[in-house]
């Protein structure tokens, strides 16, 4: 049976069967603005912002990650006619196919999406990003992308990519982080979030719209 991959739950290493778990995810700003995440927060500062299930296997407890505090990011350069609500309906069965194509879970792709593009195919980003996923350009041709304005191309294609990213840090949250900075910096970081506020920011934001979804 696949795995589905829920945001902020590390794949852990370990020998232990996969079941059925429960994990809640912390957070903790401290006086000079660094922001920690855990699965367990070491004293009473840190506040409850996630509860997901998971189906993977039980192992050590993640551990927490630190970042700096940032801004809000810029909204989307580009807006399709029709509210964001008729888009993500019209989009749901496509992303639900990606999902499935590519064992992730289908709230992670859309918070993903209403996070890089709010639903809108046409967004295009001051760095050269196209479409729902934000794909560029030397992205969209590892994936086989012609149209980065197609909603099916685009998401198949940004949906293999994070699957990818995925397997590659063994770690969702690393693997969102990948997707908008790029793997070369996570790694460049010991496979640690970058100092990036645009990066930082983004991933907040992917962890509302997927609270919001659940």
């Amino acid at each position: 049976m696949r795995m589905k991959r829920r945001l902020w739950i590390a794949l852990l290493l370990g020998g232990l069967p996969a079941a059925q778990v429960s994990a809640d995810v912390y957070k903790f700003v401290d006086k000079k603005g660094h922001v920690y995440y855990t699965d367990r927060p070491p004293h009473s500062g840190y506040r409850l912002i996630a509860t997901t299930r998971v189906s993977g296997r039980l192992g050590s407890p993640a551990p927490a990650y630190q970042e700096a505090s940032s801004g809000r990011a810029s909204a989307p350069v580009a807006f399709r006619s029709g509210t964001l609500a008729r888009n993500r309906e019209m989009l749901a069965p496509l992303i639900a196919e990606a999902a499935e194509r590519y064992d992730l879970d289908p709230l992670l792709l859309h918070a993903m999406i209403q996070a890089e593009s709010a639903y809108n195919s046409e967004a295009v980003s001051g760095k050269g990003a196209v479409g729902l996923m934000q794909l560029m350009p030397d992205t969209a041709a590892r994936y086989g992308v012609r149209d980065r304005t197609d909603p099916v191309e685009n998401v198949y294609g940004g949906a293999r990519y994070l699957r990818d990213l995925i397997g590659m840090f063994n770690d969702v949250s690393l693997a969102v982080a990948a997707y908008n900075a790029g793997e070369n910096n996570i790694i460049k970081y010991g496979n640690r979030v970058p100092p990036f506020p645009e990066t930082q920011d983004y991933l907040n934001r992917v962890i509302e719209y997927y609270n919001r979804l659940n």
